[in-house]
Parts: C-alpha cells; sequence; structure tokens
C-alpha cells in the first residue's frame, strides 16, 4: 500500500527548507508532488525515501574517491 506524505512531513524528513525543496522539484532533482484532490498535493513516501538514498549514495561515493 502506498503511503502519501503533506509538505510538511517532506520537509522534516529531508531537512529541507521550502524553497530549496521547489528549486530542487524545478530542477528535476526531487520528485515532483502527485495532486490527491482539489486544491491538495502530497508525495509518495517511497519516492521521498528513494531521494534520500540516492543522496547519501551519492555523499559516499564523493567521499570514497577524495
Amino acid at each position: 500500500m502506498k503511503t502519501f506524505v503533506r509538505r510538511p512531513e517532506v520537509l522534516t524528513r529531508t531537512g529541507l527548507s521550502v524553497s530549496t525543496l521547489y528549486e530542487l522539484i524545478k530542477a528535476g532533482r526531487f520528485p515532483r508532488p502527485l495532486k490527491i484532490g482539489v486544491s491538495a498535493v502530497a508525495w509518495d513516501a517511497d519516492e521521498i525515501t528513494e531521494w534520500q538514498e540516492r543522496c547519501i549514495a551519492a555523499q559516499r561515493d564523493t567521499s570514497a574517491a577524495a
């Protein structure tokens, strides 16, 4: 079963600010929100977790190369 998370939880889980979140979305570097209602959006929790794992892997790859 899929879990959706709203923006406050996305910000808490990622540590991003609102402006950075939307900058990353615009740049195609963060999952786009899904429309879940007339005026409501949310993110797929699994996509947020995958993004976090990619960030960690990229950081470790960079650290190992140094």
